[in-house]
């Protein structure tokens, strides 16, 4: 009998782990948390029980609990609310698609999603609460910090270092060995040849700091 599941969070990226959930076929979606102008509606099908203040009272009944909120400008609500399940003891799963190939020797932190044939090759080490989104790669031994979004078809190459709180934009390529400092924006299909110093902004190719 699977476990049952309570999402938190029911917009666009809510959507897209459910497919994953699915795959997965481990959890059964009990619900979806979301905000009060939304109950009574269904997200892919599934029910809208609540709103975050609920979680207290769905804890008693729910075991597992999953952040579906997603993280481009700011992860401070994924962070937010996966300290709070931490407090409230209850279970946040590690999440991987079917489709994804992750190495036996690497490390997935609680919390995380592995989307769609997303790689994470020998002796990754990624964090808790991150985002791996649909054919990201993260090479060998590279290593992503804590509520980190590495968005689709972005390229870690081996031994990278991306620090906690990161966005790292689609189609972006890291050369081996780059280092990323904490609180660092990476926009879209950019290319970073060399490591950064300053957390910011950046874009392009030449990668350039523009926050």
């Amino acid at each position: 009998m699977k476990e049952s599941l309570v999402l938190i969070g029911g917009g666009g990226h809510c959507k897209s782990c459910i497919d994953v959930i699915e795959s997965e076929n481990r959890f059964q979606i009990a619900g979806i948390l979301d905000v009060p102008e939304h109950q009574g509606q269904e997200v892919s099908g599934y029910p809208v029980i609540g709103v975050d203040e609920d979680i207290p009272q769905l804890a008693r009944t729910y075991k597992y609990f999953f952040i579906t909120v997603g993280h481009i400008q700011s992860p401070g609500f994924r962070i937010e609310m996966f300290s709070y399940l931490n407090e409230l003891g209850v279970q946040i799963p590690v999440i991987i698609s079917p489709s994804a190939q992750v190495s036996g020797k690497a490390h997935i932190g609680k919390g995380t999603i592995v989307m769609h044939q997303a790689i994470v090759n020998t002796e990754a080490r990624i964090g808790v609460n991150c985002i791996l989104n649909s054919g990201s790669l993260v090479e060998h031994e590279s290593m992503v910090g804590d509520h980190c979004h590495i968005s689709t078809k972005t390229v870690l190459n081996g031994q990278c270092r991306v620090g906690s709180r990161c966005f790292i934009g689609s189609c972006t390529v890291l050369a081996n060995n780059i280092s990323i400092p904490d609180d660092t924006l990476i926009s879209a299909g950019s290319v970073v040849l060399r490591s950064l110093i300053k957390s910011g902004t950046y874009i392009g190719n030449p990668l350039r700091k523009i926050r």
